[in-house]
């Protein structure tokens, strides 16, 4: 399979979004399962690899480094930080929590690195600059390789990477939801090299009228420069800041 470059980092121009296998849609899927279609994906080519702490909450961390562990050097893993799942998954992106969810992402994950750390959603009670700062520490410290956003707007992409470059921003953009194009998101992106991931290309099973869970890769192609993933349920509430 081709690659692609997010900013300096190169993935497979087709990536999973493993969301779907253990929350959000419908019942979680076997664990073996779940397994069996990570590894599928990654003998069809695939790898990139997306997950999040808030995804179960944990368990499709857990599920997916159980999966990609076998490989692991040769795949690259995105996961995100930035909700308080003990606490009714509020927001909470201090440095103090990031440095403390970050050994536990590390661990489920069964890795010693991070490939794409996403803030998950802006935190409006603690600076961007304070939350890259926080990354910048934990990149040279190894445990973090590359920056990312999620849900943000073109001003705090600027501000974040004033501080430590963003490899890549991660936004909601299909046929029936075209912001980045308008609210200088895709143009930001372009401009300071940042790659793009959209989520919810066919807008959250918006084509189907009735939706039956199936053990299918959720797989999509990358247009130019962009990579896939999936949408996040209940962190949709959450506006652009």
């Amino acid at each position: 399979m081709k690659t692609r470059k997010l900013g300096k980092l190169e993935v497979s121009e087709m990536g999973l979004g493993c969301m779907s296998i253990s929350a959000n849609y419908g019942p979680a899927a076997d664990r073996n399962q779940g397994i069996e279609v990570i590894r599928a994906a990654h003998d069809k080519g695939v790898r990139f690899f997306d997950t999040a702490e808030v995804y179960g909450p944990y368990t499709n961390e857990e599920l997916v480094g159980e999966a990609l562990a076998p490989i692991r050097d040769k795949v690259a893993i995105a996961t995100k930080f930035g909700f308080d799942n003990e606490n009714g998954g509020t927001l909470n992106s201090q440095p103090k929590r990031i440095r403390k969810v970050v050994e536990e992402s590390l661990k489920r994950l069964r890795t010693d690195r991070i490939d794409l750390y996403y803030q998950h959603r802006v935190d409006p009670k603690v600076s961007i600059e304070e939350v890259a700062g926080a990354i910048k520490d934990l990149i040279k410290a190894g445990k973090v390789l590359h920056f990312g956003l999620s849900e943000v707007s073109a001003k705090t992409i600027r501000r974040a990477h004033a501080v430590q470059p963003v490899t890549a921003v991660q936004t909601e953009y299909s046929l029936m939801q075209r912001d980045p194009e308008n609210n200088g998101v895709l143009a930001t992106c372009e401009e300071l090299g940042i790659g793009f991931v959209r989520r919810n290309p066919a807008r959250s099973s918006g084509f189907t009228a009735a939706r039956q869970r199936v053990p299918a890769l959720r797989i999509r192609s990358v247009d130019r420069g962009l990579a896939p993933e999936s949408g996040h349920g209940r962190c949709d509430r959450h506006p652009i800041r």
